[in-house]
């Protein structure tokens, strides 16, 4: 068929003089009615690979799309491009009767060009029953990485897409994502019967956008205050799993002098409408938003992403970063990462088919590689969706900008390769990496590994090391996972002539990232203690007074206290007392030679103090706080405080540890000896009495993972430290 002119109507309707990437192609293979896949980055331009289309074509395009809030943004784009608003139309279930009678009607007189639905409105007998006696140009398939359980945002609903669009009547069909991996791809393709459709595949590469992960410490609330106050006036979003934390964090921003509004779904309808337009309308800098936010959110000029919390997979991240910098200006992507953060998720997954909870680790797997991987981000990103970055620094992420000193890894590749080939390549990297450090695990010795020759040849390796070998070996191309089989390893042709012929291979080191250990953070973040100095001789006073005092060091204050006094120099008792974890108690009890050497250290310096850092707190926090402490005075089961607050179990202790640590006395005696023995009670104590360090990981290493939990080892802790400390 004879290519069409498109450039008029391009300019026409969009006012646009050429064409972006693979959009030209894309329209045209449309208008020839084939099949089209189409897989564009955010800011890519894909709305008018069906847009444009649906003007020039005869009947109505039906695009089928997730989102009620991006469906009105689309329809309301397409409307300032024509004088007659019946040209674009949704149907969902947020209209009237009378509302959906109106657009029937504009669409049986030929005014509307697309209709937009949501698949659940879709399946409704009265909608599939008019769509039959209607001209369809064709169906587009938006956000279709949903029809994938191996994608970010898996819908069931999308699954039944196909049989519904046979029902209705056959025309052409395209499918439209962001984000897919190869095997989100084939999924997708695979469940809408479009095998044979012509893919179109743009770059994932955003050169515009720096990426950066750092640590996430108890002060990564403030973290986020110095980088938002050091980028005044730019538009930003930030990620958070949970509504409760887009709540408090939204507040904090706020009463911090900083301009920001929430959203997320439990927020009204009309409020989450107008929070959306204040921040379009540059009304508000910020919004703090779960992933609700931003898909389909056409703004060109969002500065900064921040992911208050790790996402569950790299699709998700992707997709959520890729909203800033689409006007092709700068975009800064943070991320803070705490392991601790997947194991909740992976604390989530529980209760969901086995399935599904294999494929969600499978996911958070690759998400924890990405944030601890000391390779160039992008060459991570771009390969995770199947693309080979071949630049050896990119410039633009922080693993680039400050790249780590190389180690050779011959001799582990040689080992690891050896090892996947003699396993017939039917194991996952966890138990190759095992087998290397010579773990006898009950896997391990049901297939008697544990007699293999290559056992225990790094007996003291850290196994961080060996996967670091491992991923660094996959972006190579000398190794593949197999990700339909969550995760084996396969050998390539690549790793195969590598064995014959081995050489040098250099690799990086994993960044170490340890969310309760702030000298890690002071490492791997630009910020931290802002003077490394003082935080070096505020730790040799903390150990002095450790000594004569005969308890921890931590007991006496944590390191993100003592980065706090580092920033923000605190030289009177009240300004002590509005450092992170240092309460009225504490401050009494210990401050007055910190001030001591603060106020030295300020003179001698001539330090200007930067006052005007001070994270102010939301007073409805304090009031938790006091409601907390009165419950625990009535003996309530803290599980029942839990329940009645809205918390779970680990953020009702967060709650009590962060009390406890600013010097409040608190007595949770009469629930332990409810649910714990008083021995196990007892080693738990003694353990910490003797520890270097208060950090849970380590306490459950030393105690027995299999003997305590990790609620246990945190509630003796919360004992340790109210008797001990206060």
């Amino acid at each position: 068929m004879a290519k069409v002119d498109i450039s008029t109507p391009l300019k026409k309707y969009f006012g646009f003089d050429s064409f972006k990437g693979n959009q030209e192609a894309v329209i045209q293979n449309m208008l020839a009615g084939n099949d089209t896949f189409v897989l564009m980055p955010t800011g890519g331009g894909k709305s008018l690979c069906y847009q444009l289309p649906s003007l020039i074509m005869e009947g109505t395009a039906i695009v089928i799309s997730p989102l009620i809030a991006l469906m009105k943004n689309q329809v309301d784009a397409m409307r300032n491009f024509s004088e007659d608003d019946g040209i674009a139309h949704f149907i969902n279930s947020s209209l009237s009767k009378q509302a959906i009678e109106q657009v029937r009607e504009d669409i049986l007189s030929g005014k509307t060009k697309l209709l937009y639905v949501a698949p659940e409105s879709l399946t409704k007998e009265e909608n599939i029953e008019f769509l039959r006696n209607i001209k369809i140009s064709f169906y587009a398939v938006d956000e279709a990485h949903c029809i994938s359980e191996w994608g970010h945002d898996f819908r069931p609903e999308y699954r039944r897409i196909r049989p519904i669009i046979d029902e209705i009547g056959k025309a052409p069909l395209i499918a439209l994502t962001a984000t897919a991996t190869p095997k989100v791809q084939h999924d997708i393709q695979k469940n809408l019967g479009m095998q044979g459709a012509a893919v179109f595949k743009s770059s994932f590469n955003r050169a515009n956008l720096f990426y950066e992960v750092r640590s996430k410490t108890n002060n990564v609330d403030k973290d986020i205050i110095r980088y938002i106050k050091n980028n005044l006036g730019k538009s930003g979003i930030i990620y958070c799993l949970s509504r409760k934390k887009v709540e408090e964090l939204a507040e904090t921003l706020k009463v911090n002098g900083i301009s920001a509004l929430p959203y997320h779904a439990g927020i009204d309808g009309a409020t989450r409408s107008e929070n959306q337009d204040k921040f379009l309308m540059e009304e508000v800098d910020v919004i703090v938003a779960t992933i609700a936010f931003g898909m389909g959110i056409d703004k060109p000029d969002v500065r900064f992403v921040i992911h208050y919390d790790i996402p569950k997979s790299l699709e998700g991240y992707y997709q959520e970063t890729g909203r800033s910098g689409r006007d092709g200006g700068e975009g800064h992507c943070l991320s803070f990462y705490a392991n601790k953060d997947l194991q909740k998720l992976e604390k989530f997954m529980q209760g969901k088919p086995i399935a599904e909870q294999e494929i969600g680790k499978q996911l958070l797997l690759e998400t924890a590689a990405y944030a601890e991987s000391s390779v160039c981000r992008r060459k991570l990103l771009l390969h995770y969706f199947g693309e080979q970055y071949t630049e050896e620094n990119c410039g633009n992420c922080d693993n680039c900008r400050n790249p780590k000193k190389q180690i050779e890894g011959k001799e582990y590749l040689l080992a690891i390769l050896e090892t996947v080939v003699l396993l017939k390549e039917k194991f996952k990297a966890e138990h190759i990496v095992d087998i290397l450090r010579g773990k006898e695990t009950s896997d391990i010795k049901s297939h008697e590994h544990d007699n293999l020759e290559l056992f225990a040849s790094f007996p003291d390796e850290d196994e961080r090391v060996l996967h670091a070998v491992i991923r660094q070996a996959m972006l190579a191309g000398l190794l593949d996972k197999d990700i339909e089989n969550y995760g084996l390893l396969k050998i390539t042709p690549e790793g195969r002539k590598y064995l014959n012929n081995p050489k040098s291979f250099m690799i990086t080191k994993d960044n170490e990232f340890d969310e309760e250990d702030e000298d890690n953070h002071t490492r791997n973040a630009s910020t931290g203690a802002a003077d490394e100095v003082l935080f070096s001789m505020l730790k040799d006073l903390r150990k002095k007074l450790s000594k004569k005092l005969e308890v921890p060091p931590f007991v006496i204050f944590q390191d993100p206290s003592l980065e706090a006094m580092a920033t923000n120099y605190p030289v009177t008792m009240e300004e002590l007392q509005n450092i992170p974890g240092v309460g009225a108690g504490k401050a009494k009890r210990y401050g007055e030679d910190f001030i001591k050497l603060i106020k030295n250290h300020v003179d001698e310096n001539e330090i200007i103090r930067p006052e005007d850092l001070r994270v102010r707190s939301v007073a409805n926090k304090s009031k938790l706080k006091v409601s907390i402490i009165q419950t625990i005075d009535r003996k309530i089961a803290l599980d029942d405080i839990a329940e009645s607050k809205g918390l779970d179990i680990s953020e009702l202790l967060d709650e009590i540890e962060a009390i406890v640590y600013s010097g409040t006395k608190i007595n949770i005696d009469y629930f332990l000896q409810q649910i714990m023995d008083e021995d196990h009670i007892q080693d738990i104590y003694d353990y910490f009495n003797e520890a270097e360090t208060d950090r849970i990981s380590d306490a459950l290493a030393e105690l027995g993972e299999n003997e305590f939990t990790e609620e246990e080892v945190r509630m003796v802790r919360i004992k340790f430290l109210s008797e001990m400390a206060n």
